[in-house]
């Protein structure tokens, strides 16, 4: 009969015998084989267990439950006692799920249901240490306040712009480098972190891993929530924060975008870290902790950011509203990168629309900007002809937005195809960004920001209209013109100064250099043409200015003094009381005056000094020069009749 030939237990030593042979031989087995030795191995125990080792296991399993039940009815934590005492325990639940696997199967009803309850009362007191050890051990995470890039003021502080300085600085201590170049902080005490993983082991080795995974998201969240507290982010709906007046919603932007800077960078990045060292890097169980952990906080901040985009398209909110839309743009790949598997689709999903939601308020509060400087009107000319509020707030409001530059003309080139822009037309004289020559700093690529400056162009264009219109609200000719230089000129140094100039480019600073030059030239003649008009032999000239100069074609030297005095302290009464109040701009103008005034007083002067009355001559040319210098500085003055050097 061959190798096998026997009776009974004689053929069974015999196969066995061949068994462990080819076993040890170190063949491969195939698929078929190895399903035939794993039901061998099932019957085999169910033999031993049922021949021999019956009363052996029925006593094990006995000894095993009460070594466990003589710790369960003690409540002192028993990790508390050290990590030795928390590895025995695991060591006897552990032997009493190999003991419940063994039982399996077979007749032993009694001690298996006996087993189970162990095990059931055992995972509920797993439950306990587990979540005592988190909530015990669990550390602050602890952020330096006002650690973030100074403030700059617009339009002398009414607006802002705010960012976060780098992460690796906020972090006060327990912070450590990742091969990845994260920042992981410890949020519990790493001392107690293979306790944990050995107490998740063995639940979800016993089918325990919602229990385990459930009181591990609740501890977690709570810690989240505090975190969320301690940083005063409260539980806004949108209606609360569409209700906001602007100083509180500026004031609740800026702890979102330094909270949700910390929260996705660092604190999401360390709580990922945490669950996989407890569950496993790559054990679903892990992210199922993670998500279910930090899912509604994040949700929460989207919810913030869903709603600031939500309300009206104020200007003065576009600053804070682009740096969210940045800051949300710069960190979506770290978003894609913590919710990258399935369980995440949803909070991935809400980040994205939230940025685009951020993007579309951002452009349309943009365009609404240069609608509101379009539509700003005023009744009463401004005191002094001095550079007007509105100047003041649009070019410190333009390089403000240079902050965001390569963000702000994404967004613009992002639909100027495919929506009107509505640019109004650009004056005359106001240069064609289109045919602006080149100007741009380290840059490869002569198209950058080309929506930018289009825009650009077109609110300063929109803004030279309105001070135009404003100017016509001066009765007096030359206050005007001072009006006008004082704005222009106000822009162009704006410009020239800041990053601006790589926007506009040195085409539009020169046209709009001559500009104020031409107001300057423009004021000259209509204030002191009437003036000197006195002093020109042949009386012509005489001008139809503020001054009293026509009709002295016929007037006799004596008069022509008269005249001058007269006209030259109207100009004095009137002029010390407009401003200019850039210092470099105001001397250039007196200097001009200047050059006018007493070439043409001294040139009469000579002349005529000794056929009239010293009566007549009330002021000499050192007098004048004197004189002129108190004119533009916003605090009118009088000359007593009697005034003579």
């Amino acid at each position: 009969m061959g190798e096998f030939e026997g009776d009974g237990e004689e053929k069974l030593i015999i196969a066995a015998e061949y068994l462990v042979k080819e076993l040890r031989s170190g063949k491969s087995l195939t698929r078929n084989a190895k399903k035939v030795l794993e039901s061998l191995l099932t019957e085999l125990s169910r033999v031993v267990i049922t021949s021999e080792g019956r009363d052996e296991i029925e006593q094990r399993v006995n000894l095993v439950c009460e070594k466990i039940m003589t710790r369960e009815v003690d409540e002192t934590m028993i990790w508390d006692l050290g990590s030795d005492a928390g590895e025995e325990f695991l060591g006897a639940v552990n032997e009493l799920r190999g003991l419940i696997d063994r039982l399996e199967g077979t007749e032993e009803e009694v001690s298996l249901r006996k087993a189970h309850d162990v095990l059931q009362t055992v995972m509920a007191r797993l439950e306990d240490e587990f979540k005592h050890l988190l909530v015990e051990n669990r550390l602050p995470f602890e952020v330096e306040h006002g650690s973030f890039r100074s403030e700059r003021g617009v339009g002398e502080g009414s607006l802002t712009s705010f960012g976060a300085a780098s992460t690796e600085d906020l972090i006060l201590g327990r912070s450590s480098r990742r091969e990845s170049g994260e920042v992981v902080v410890d949020l519990v005490r790493p001392e107690v972190i293979s306790d944990l993983k050995s107490i998740a082991e063995t639940m979800v080795g016993a089918g325990y891993e919602r229990e385990c995974i459930q009181v591990c998201t609740m501890v977690r969240k709570e810690a989240l929530d505090e975190f969320l507290y301690d940083h005063e982010v409260e539980k806004l709906s949108i209606e609360d924060v569409l209700k906001m007046d602007w100083a509180t919603l500026n004031t609740n932007i800026r702890k979102w975008v330094r909270v949700m800077r910390n929260i996705v960078q660092i604190y999401l990045v360390s709580e990922k870290s945490l669950n996989g060292q407890i569950f496993g890097e790559v054990n679903e169980f892990g992210l199922t902790c993670f998500v279910d952990t930090v899912k509604a906080a994040v949700m929460r901040l989207l919810n913030f950011g869903e709603a600031v985009s939500l309300g009206p398209r104020q200007p003065e909110k576009l600053l804070r509203i682009l740096e969210m839309y940045e800051l949300v743009s710069e960190l979506l790949p770290e978003i894609d990168a913590l919710f990258s598997d399935h369980l995440g689709l949803s909070v991935r999903s809400e980040y994205r629309e939230v940025m685009r939601r951020l993007g579309d308020c951002s452009r349309a509060t943009f365009l609404e900007f240069k609608s509101a400087i379009a539509s700003d009107v005023s009744s009463h000319p401004f005191p002094g002809g001095a550079v007007h509020p509105l100047t003041n707030y649009v070019m410190n409001y333009l390089m403000a937005l240079t902050d965001f530059s390569q963000t702000l003309d994404s967004l613009l080139m992002e639909h100027e195809d495919v929506e009107d822009l509505t640019i109004p037309p650009s004056p005359p004289d106001v240069i064609n960004p289109l045919e602006e020559e080149p100007n741009y700093e380290n840059s490869s690529s002569p198209e950058k920001f080309l929506a930018m400056k289009r825009h650009f162009y077109s609110i300063t264009s929109v803004l030279e209209a309105n001070l135009q219109v404003k100017s016509k609200l001066y009765r007096d000719v030359s206050l005007r013109h001072i009006f006008l230089l004082n704005n222009i000129h106000y822009m162009t140094r704006k410009v020239m100064n800041s990053e601006l100039r790589h926007i506009f480019g040195d085409r539009w600073n020169r046209k709009h250099t001559w500009k104020f030059q031409q107001e300057a030239t423009e004021y000259e003649r209509s204030t002191w043409l009437p003036v000197l008009s006195f002093l020109k032999e042949d009386g012509s000239g005489s001008g139809s200015g503020s001054g009293s100069g026509s009709g002295s074609r016929n007037l006799r030297p004596k008069e022509r003094f008269q005249g001058f005095n007269s006209a030259f302290e109207e100009v004095y009464k009137a002029q010390t009381g407009w401003l200019i109040s850039d210092e470099r701009l105001r001397e250039d103008v007196r200097t001009k005056a200047s050059m006018w005034v007493i070439q043409a007083y001294w040139t009469f002067y000579s002349r005529h000094k000794n056929s009239v009355s010293e009566r007549y001559i009330k002021y000499s040319t050192d007098d004048l020069e004197k004189l002129l210098l108190d004119l533009f500085a916003g605090s009118p003055k009088s000359l007593s009749n009697s005034y003579r050097r």
